[in-house]
């Protein structure tokens, strides 16, 4: 073989090293910018117990398949009064998980009429487990940890919002 063509080729094989290191940080910079910049509406959000206690809450809403993919993920904190609705459109059966979430949440899953289905409290932080809806429903809740069992949230409690009032009106 011909040792002249080692010079080259190492000078190329570092060329081509440089650039991906240089060409993956500024992806890595437009993926953060990307997600930093996910932008979520917010309505007021009422959840009535069957006690008939009434706990307000100020809801950013997941409602296009992007939004719905990114959810809370990435966020450091997130207000005692505050969450995020998912709206799925039609009933399905959902899957959930928490990759990429950092907060500890409790999930409240709810059919077409806003009622509550299903609950899993305390999901874990980044676990890739799937959180299963246990059947059909059209909306999930996503409030901080701890708040359904401080608050007494169950099965059959009533969820009214205006996205959610929206769609019973049809």
């Amino acid at each position: 073989m011909n040792r002249d063509i080692f010079p080259g080729v190492l000078k190329s094989a570092v060329l081509a090293l440089f650039l991906v290191g240089a060409i993956a940080p500024s992806s890595f910079a437009a993926q953060t910018a990307e997600q930093q910049l996910m932008a979520f509406n917010s309505e007021p959000l009422t959840i009535v117990s069957a006690k008939g206690q009434t706990h307000k809450f100020t809801v950013e809403l997941a409602l296009t398949p992007a939004q719905l993919e990114y959810g809370l993920m990435y966020r450091d904190k997130l207000p005692a009064d505050h969450g995020m609705l998912f709206d799925f459109g039609a009933p399905r059966p959902v899957m959930m998980w928490m990759k990429n979430t950092k907060l500890s949440l409790d999930m409240l899953f709810l059919d077409q009429n806003g009622i509550i289905t299903h609950i899993q409290e305390d999901a874990v932080p980044y676990s890739e487990s799937i959180i299963n809806s246990g059947g059909p429903i059209a909306y999930v809740i996503e409030l901080n940890s701890g708040i359904v069992r401080k608050l007494g949230l169950a099965v059959g409690d009533k969820v009214t919002s205006a996205t959610i009032s929206a769609k019973l009106g049809k």
